[in-house]
């Protein structure tokens, strides 16, 4: 039996390669081969003897784990890997990729039973296998059932996002008749809590998987809500009404289906439009599509007359973020004409994807990139499909399924009024610190520097420094800084550069909150940090930022663990 499940275990990493690849036959045939090394563990396993023998005390459930191992393995090639490998012809992922032609999304519709059929026989199987108390295991037998365990959790989660991609995303991608998205693309130059201000919009049509921009606005241009619209009362109480009441400000929450749903609902008032959903996106995303379509040029005739001798007409992924989030202000002074060359450069770049440019592969794995750092958010108005968003990153919720448990959240609200964001260099790091009254005990450290150049007041132009017209001085910049906790923490304190200072606690989706508003002149650096207490999970902390101009790679450091005697 042992050398069945060995042999059937060594021509996963093969199976794998041959998917990745797209070489069906050959994985066919891998299959085809674990097939009959798993079959013949399985009915070794249900042998009379061993059957017998599984009830004997000290060596039987060493016996009865091996035959778990043996049944689970052959599930998971039956009832898994088999149908996925014999649909695998007609499922073709980089469908899923724009193209001008459109996407042929039949093959994929028709394969979700499928798909998930063979995620719910994979997980059944992890199931089985966690269940297993292997504490007094031999050696020879927990180590292979780890191994199998976490190979199991690995497929599980794979096959799940997979069967809900599958279930959802032909009718989002215009499968059965064209869906409209309001597309909000977010401004790092001026911080909100996901990403930045929400300045150029328009519609995506997606039909058949082919996109196009539709109508064209911005959130000056779409004005103030009347009336206001509702907020729910925690997030209210710490980011106000404005939330319910301007375009800008709808992500004043890190909570993305909060703020989705406000602008869907804001658009609808203003245009009398509903749409199906909400895409979000920021200009550092833009350079990652770019690099896998190419460079984009500016082809209408206004916007390139708008650029010309001021700003490029070409975009390459090396100057599209300082083109958009600096120079667009410091060399096109109405804020109107700002919003037509952002908006013109968002119609090329989408029309770069709709017309196929770029490999199927590099685009998914820039859009993928894009997901990871929060920069690429997805709503939609339909609760089935939403309730499956909400499951990912890709849906940046603060509470449900896609927080992990001990997660902390360090977010950033402009209080300038302006776009100076694109001259704030931070760094975020959790602190954890020794257990109190044996709670877990974690610090978010905040590190900020204005890098403005010191004569930023008249160096820079009124529209970026904010001109004094909010209170702040000219090249000051004012941030409101928000940090979440995990689920039923406490907040315990607050200081900026290491002395205690008043912060306004609060309390969002079960998770404490607290706010310090901090002012930073030009050349100066401040630190600031949140002490939680009464941290009840025990599980590895992650943190989660606002997207800035930086890279998010070079913004969160690693955790800083403290050194704790004994006793």
């Amino acid at each position: 039996m042992n050398a069945d499940l060995s042999a059937a275990a060594d021509l996963v990493q093969q199976m794998k390669h041959e998917i990745s690849s797209s070489d069906t036959s050959g994985a066919a045939s891998t299959v085809e081969q674990m097939s009959h090394y798993t079959e013949s563990a399985k009915n070794s396993a249900q042998d009379p003897v061993w059957t017998l023998a599984s009830g004997m005390p000290w060596i039987g459930p060493n016996l009865s784990a091996v035959t778990e191992v043996a049944r689970s393995a052959d599930d998971v090639t039956q009832l898994g890997m088999a149908p996925l490998v014999r649909i695998s012809n007609s499922l073709d992922w980089r469908e899923l990729v724009p193209k001008s032609s459109g996407s042929n999304l039949t093959p994929l519709k028709n394969a979700a039973p499928t798909v998930s059929s063979a995620a719910y026989a994979v997980a059944a199987s992890a199931d089985r296998l966690n269940s297993i108390h292997s504490e007094n295991l031999l050696p020879q037998v927990s180590a292979p059932l780890a191994s199998a365990r976490e190979e199991l959790q690995q497929a599980t989660t794979a096959l799940n996002t997979a069967a809900n991609v599958a279930q959802i995303a032909p009718d989002m991608l215009g499968a059965d008749g064209p869906k409209r998205y309001l597309l909000m693309i977010q401004n790092n130059a001026e911080t909100r809590a996901s990403g930045g201000i929400p300045g150029a919009l328009a519609e995506l049509t997606i039909d058949q998987g082919k996109l196009s921009l539709g109508k064209q606005s911005s959130a000056t241009e779409l004005g103030t809500m009347t009336p206001v619209l509702p907020v729910e009362a925690q997030q209210q109480q710490i980011f106000s009404s404005r939330i319910g009441k301007y375009m800008q400000d709808v992500n004043l929450t890190p909570d993305f289906p909060t703020a989705a749903a406000t602008a869907k609902a804001m658009w609808q008032q203003k245009t009398g439009e509903s749409l199906d959903g909400v895409i979000s996106i920021d200009p550092v995303a833009f350079s990652y599509l770019l690099d896998a379509t190419g460079p984009i040029k500016i082809t209408n005739p206004q916007v390139a007359a708008l650029a010309k001798g001021r700003l490029p007409v070409d975009l390459t992924k090396e100057n599209i973020v300082s083109t958009l989030l600096s120079d667009v202000y410091a060399k096109i002074e109405d804020p109107k004409l700002q919003d037509a060359y952002f908006a013109g450069v968002a119609q090329e770049v989408f029309g770069a994807l709709s017309g196929g440019n770029g490999e199927a592969k590099a685009l998914v794995a820039s859009l993928t990139r894009g997901v990871e750092e929060g920069r690429v958010s997805l709503w939609s108005a339909s609760a089935a499909q939403q309730a499956i968003i909400g499951n990912y990153k890709l849906g940046g919720a603060v509470s449900g399924p896609n927080v992990s448990p001990a997660e902390f959240g360090a977010y950033f609200n402009d209080g300038t009024g302006a776009k100076m964001d694109y001259y704030i260099k931070r760094t975020v790091q959790l602190i954890r610190k020794c257990s109190k009254d044996g709670y877990e005990e974690t610090a978010v450290r905040i590190v900020s520097t204005n890098t403005a150049p010191a004569d930023a007041a008249k160096s820079l132009p009124a529209y970026v420094t904010g001109g004094g017209h909010y209170g702040v001085p000219p090249g000051t910049v004012r941030t409101n800084v928000v940090v979440y906790g995990p689920v039923q923490a406490n907040i315990e304190s607050a200081t900026l550069d290491g002395q205690k200072t008043p912060f306004a606690p609060y309390l969002h989706a079960n998770r404490p909150v607290g706010v310090v508003a901090q002012q930073l002149t030009p050349g100066q650096t401040e630190a600031v940090e949140f002490t939680f207490g009464k941290i009840v999970q025990r599980t590895e902390p992650n943190l989660v930022v606002t997207p800035t101009v930086q890279p998010v790679k070079d913004v969160i450091l690693p955790t800083e663990n403290a050194s704790c005697g004994q006793g």
